[in-house]
């Protein structure tokens, strides 16, 4: 469920503190307290994700905490800081800030709100979605999630929603999990245990959500080891549950993390951006790949690389290597890369502060703020690593970007992948000039 409210979204440069206290009405919520608070609670929630630099967000925060005291007892108001807890954010699909999500009585299938901003709008949306959820409670259509614990009696009662959780057996593990291109997440049970009765909720939950965002890609299964020992005793199961990770071509791994729905739900996402390929290296021969690609991340990384006469193909791609080694590195941040000939797109590089010299060069650039920072170090691993790594956890100087948005960009072609050729000049034909007719003296 994804939905970025409205057109604006901001994103990340400097780290700012928390824009909700412990005295407002809106309640605080963190992956620790979630799953407690909203999704087996009983009742309606409003959740807004923010992040505390936004300033969209901070335009709303009166508004939000305006409506969650006029809401009081009635609709629960809670609030995420989404950069501190991104695998929170991460888990509903959260790309852009302030996103709304409203828990009604299906707590695993939150609505996007998108009504407008002020205290009276949210009011209005609550109270709406308030008296939907009642009705429903009326018609005997629903009656609120509560705990979760009565939908689901048992591993081997057949009760409650497990149609996500791929049950596996000594017979179809192989073909299933090893070699697969996927990751399997696989929870070892037994009927019995008490521990994997309160996991079952939470797992089949996960299961359903980690199928959509990573559209299959990471897979949770469940073998009940008291029937499958084969399996049981290939792996050391000596404890009830015990979760383990295949990935193709590694040894299994322990899953040690929390065992509620978002905890298992963030180590997923973090398994498939692990495993998901890089993003694309784009060479800026339009306006359109320069703006779809800042546009549409967080922060764009644009390399202004030496003229090809200076470093030749196999220079060339020996800098496009590290840059794509980079892009590998730090895939998990969801930026754009992107690079250029020097000279090429000349307006571009006065208005990063590069302008003319030092090649190859690097800026990191915020295209909703218009800021910029410049890699001060050597176009290297050691020396991009560390100039990201500053700018990840918010630290490194900024600027505005020359004249507050992007210049003009020319289209070029983009580059063959050979060495340059020097341009042909003119033959200057010399047959007409007759030196006899010089000076001697003066040659």
């Amino acid at each position: 469920l994804l939905f970025v409210l409205g057109t604006v979204s901001c994103t990340l440069f400097l780290a700012v503190n928390g824009l909700y206290s412990a005295s407002d009405d809106v309640i605080e919520l963190t992956p620790t307290n979630f799953n407690k608070e909203v999704i087996q609670s009983d009742s309606l929630w409003l959740v807004e994700f923010y992040a505390p630099w936004c300033g969209h967000c901070q335009r709303l925060t009166p508004e939000w905490k305006k409506a969650a005291t006029a809401l009081k007892g009635v609709v629960k108001v809670g609030a995420v800081d989404a950069d501190k807890h991104q695998s929170l954010g991460g888990q509903y699909g959260v790309r852009g800030f302030p996103t709304i999500k409203i828990f009604g009585a299906n707590k695993n299938k939150a609505e996007d709100y998108q009504g407008g901003r002020t205290s009276e709008a949210i009011v209005d949306a609550a109270l709406s979605a308030l008296r939907s959820l009642v009705k429903e409670r009326l018609s005997g259509r629903s009656g609120g999630y509560s705990s979760g614990k009565q939908v689901f009696e048992g591993i081997q009662s057949g009760g409650g929603d497990k149609k996500d959780v791929i049950e596996l057996t000594d017979d179809s593990f192989d073909k299933n999990v090893i070699n697969s291109d996927d990751v399997w997440m696989v929870e070892f049970y037994a009927p019995w245990c008490g521990h994997c009765k309160n996991l079952e909720p939470e797992w089949a939950a996960a299961a359903t959500e980690v199928k959509e965002q990573t559209k299959g890609k990471v897979k949770l299964a469940a073998v009940d080891a008291t029937v499958n020992q084969m399996l049981a005793s290939r792996y050391g199961i000596r404890g009830f549950p015990t979760i383990k990770i295949f990935q193709k071509g590694e040894d299994p791994v322990d899953y040690d993390g929390g065992r509620t729905r978002s905890d298992i739900i963030a180590r997923a996402l973090d398994l498939f951006s692990d495993n998901a390929p890089p993003p694309e290296l784009l060479e800026i021969i339009s306006e359109d790949v320069l703006k779809s690609t800042c546009d549409a991340h967080q922060l764009c990384i644009i390399s202004v690389l030496p003229h090809i006469l200076d470093t030749g193909a196999s220079g060339r791609n020996s800098y496009l290597d590290v840059m794509l080694k980079m892009a590998e590195k730090y895939k998990k941040k969801m930026w754009g890369w992107l690079w250029t000939e020097a000279g090429a797109q000349s307006d571009l590089e006065s208005s990063l502060g590069i302008g003319g010299f030092g090649y190859p060069a690097m800026a990191a650039v915020n295209a909703r703020k218009m800021k910029f920072a410049l890699l001060k170090g050597s176009f290297s691993e050691q020396g991009i690593n560390e100039f990201l790594r500053e700018l990840s956890v918010g630290r490194g100087s900024t600027a505005p970007v020359g004249g507050g948005a992007f210049p003009k960009i020319h289209s070029v072609e983009p580059w063959d992948g050979k060495d340059g050729e020097l341009p042909v000049e003119d033959d200057i034909d010399l047959s007409d000039v007759d030196l006899d007719d010089w000076d001697k003296d003066e040659l």
